[in-house]
């Protein structure tokens, strides 16, 4: 499967101190690349994390996880056997673009979790994601994100 690690746990994997409560990944979006990751979310047992609403009645929405319905959404969110997943399509650029899987891979670094080895997005990108969220977690976590690349932006 083709994915970046992005959001709060790509930030710890290049240092940060700041805990998170989900993985967030950037897949690949070919249709192949997003059956392979609908088909593991299904081992997980994912059902959508739905704000307002708890576990039980969000197992009860129809929801289709399968390639075509992960392509048409631009952020899902997701809880699963193994914690709650974030699954964007695209990550916000510092000048309100969106940048994708391909555009992020060439300056990803590969890492080593746990015994295998994952792309963690590039941290001058998940700055700039951060930044352009402008949320209030997201502007806490920027002066250690910028402190660990070395810029004082």
């Amino acid at each position: 499967m083709q994915y970046l690690v992005v959001g709060g746990i790509g930030a710890q994997l290049h240092g940060a101190s700041r805990p998170t409560a989900d993985f967030d990944s950037l897949p690949s979006t070919s249709k192949e690349n997003l059956a392979r990751l609908a088909a593991a979310m299904r081992e997980l047992n994912a059902f959508l994390r739905v704000e307002g609403l708890d576990d039980d009645e969000t197992r009860a929405l129809p929801t289709r996880l399968d390639e075509e319905s992960l392509a048409r959404m631009d952020i899902s969110t997701w809880r699963t056997d193994a914690g709650d997943l974030d699954v964007l399509t695209a990550i916000p650029t510092r000048d309100g673009g969106r940048a994708f899987y391909d555009d992020l891979a060439v300056r990803a670094t590969p890492m080593q979790v746990a015994g295998a080895v994952v792309r963690v997005a590039s941290l001058p990108d998940i700055i700039a994601s951060k930044e352009w969220a402008d949320r209030p977690k997201d502007r806490e976590a920027l002066p250690e994100l910028r402190r660990l690349s070395g810029g004082t932006r």
